[in-house]
């Protein structure tokens, strides 16, 4: 499948040349099951298209069926039903798919197609489906500090002898929130120009899906394992020491900053997200990179990628409805269109459209934050995320939205909502300079509609969250405010809420 682009899947480690064949397919009920931003389904399509082609340089016999393929049933188990019919194949052998929906129609193959299928685990993760559940079992919350240790101990990465952590500590997130220093110098991104497999892509693209969301233009993604071992060694030599003490700042004109970009190449699985995990860990042993950078870089790995497959599928399929606040509003258009006077929003959107990326701040305290106290739709909400980002499937994205974004599982691996006033985005950004929409202010004409929209998901959610430890204090915060004042906060969150579009 598309995010099963490597060498090492389970379902090829015993191919034989002979007699096995390997068949990939480009198929509309994949593209469109969301319809996909642009640069998501090129960089899917010509990343297949150049896998085939080196498992083919391995002699391996390959059905590459592409999207315009006049005989294309434009369905996985249509191109798997013709596959079988076309050689006799005796039984089909399969990786499991990351996403609930695919598994659940491939375990009904078997009967359909009249052949054994044989689902093998995805164990390019350190954890596998059993074990986080045994992990899960019995704890009253599931936090992905512990998880995370476990899966320090289970690698070995950043650990010593005795078996501690490397520098007496677990987590150096402390230390990764500073805001970018005016001036700095940012690193170029590491960018590929499209070959002719890539060109021939973006073509059929632009013409069989020239709706979607997003550009097509400056199309720079690595669609090899070379090409994705390429960006790993970029990163780790321009940027890696520098990703940990500025992985949460914005800023402006600037989409990429220090980190990686490698996100949609281990999910896609052109890069090893272990041996990535590795390559890091190098660099703080060699002395070339800082431990709080290369642990919050390697945190990302092992820590929270793999947590969150745990969650989703010890969760599924309920967890996909989840919505604790009862959010009902429809998404704003300007998710769309990012035409909105909020900068911080605005620039997170344009960047989106443009590059079918954006980091991980801005997703979680920008479009998140901003959908969370406006009462968004989840379900709306977690579509748009699935859409519009080249690293995003559904395992990733919805524990991610729904979990940490949202809050709308009611706290199943969150402590708290993660809200936040305008104050937050101007303390990590310079979106706020030259805004329409003053950070001080809390009401009135000009005020930073995170404001009065913040202390209103306070106002209206105060009976769900009294019982929990770490919302104590803005609860407080409120209920020591005037009539007054709070009277004002609500009234001016509702006038933004009447037409969320005109912001």
């Amino acid at each position: 499948m598309g995010d099963q682009l490597s060498g090492e899947l389970s379902s090829l480690r015993d191919a034989d040349a002979d007699s096995d064949r390997v068949l990939m397919a480009e198929v509309l009920s994949e593209a469109r099951y969301v319809p996909n931003h642009k640069k998501k389904i090129a960089f899917c399509f010509s990343a297949m298209r150049h896998f085939a082609g080196a498992l083919e340089q391995q002699g391996m016999n390959v059905d590459y069926i592409r999207l315009d393929d006049p005989a294309n049933t434009q369905s996985l188990k249509g191109e798997v039903a013709r596959a079988v019919e076309r050689h006799g194949a005796q039984s089909l052998v399969v990786t499991e798919p990351g996403e609930w929906r695919l598994l659940k129609e491939i375990e009904g193959w078997a009967e359909e197609l009249g052949i054994p299928v044989e689902i093998r685990s995805d164990d390019r993760f350190l954890c596998g489906h059993d074990g986080f559940a045994a992990w899960a079992e019995g704890r009253k919350t599931l936090r992905m500090e512990f998880f995370y240790r476990e899966m320090r101990r289970r690698s070995g990465l950043l650990m010593d002898d005795q078996g501690k952590p490397l520098g007496g500590q677990w987590n150096y997130d402390a230390e990764n929130r500073k805001p970018l220093p005016q001036g700095a110098e940012i690193p170029k991104p590491c960018l590929f120009t499209p070959d002719a497999i890539t060109q021939e892509v973006l073509t059929l693209v632009g013409e069989r899906f020239p709706d979607n969301f997003g550009s097509l233009d400056n199309f720079g993604y690595a669609v090899t394992a070379e090409g994705a071992e390429a960006a790993l060694q970029h990163f780790l030599d321009y940027c890696l020491p520098q990703f940990g003490d500025y992985q949460d700042a914005m800023r402006a004109g600037d989409p990429f900053l220090y980190h990686s970009l490698l996100s949609a190449y281990i999910n896609a699985g052109l890069l090893d997200p272990l041996k990535t995990a590795e390559a890091a860990q190098d660099r703080y042993l060699e002395g070339k990179a800082p431990l709080n950078a290369v642990e919050g870089f390697i945190r990302q790995i092992i820590g929270w990628r793999e947590f969150i497959r745990g969650i989703y599928w010890l969760k599924m399929p309920d967890y996909a409805g989840m919505n604790a606040l009862e959010a009902v509003r429809p998404l704003p258009a300007f998710y769309w269109t990012a035409e909105t006077g909020m900068t911080c929003v605005k620039e997170s959107v344009e960047q989106t459209r443009d590059h079918a990326y954006a980091h991980h701040i801005q997703r979680l305290m920008v479009l998140g934050n901003f959908a969370l106290l406006a009462g968004i739709d989840p379900s709306e909400v977690n579509e748009w995320f699935l859409v519009v980002y080249a690293d995003a499937y559904e395992w990733v994205e919805l524990p991610n939205v729904s979990g940490m974004a949202l809050f709308a599982d009611g706290g199943v691996f969150a402590s708290k909502p993660y809200a936040a006033s305008g104050k937050y985005i101007q303390r990590m950004s310079d979106y706020c300079s030259g805004c329409r929409y003053d950070p001080k202010k809390v009401t009135g004409e000009g005020a930073c509609p995170f404001n009065a929209l913040y202390w209103d998901f306070i106002a209206r959610n105060a009976g769900q969250f009294e019982d929990n430890p770490r919302m104590a204090m803005p609860l407080r915060t409120w209920a020591r405010m005037t009539g007054d004042k709070q009277s004002a906060l609500r009234q001016r969150a509702a006038y933004l809420l009447e037409d969320l579009d005109a912001l």
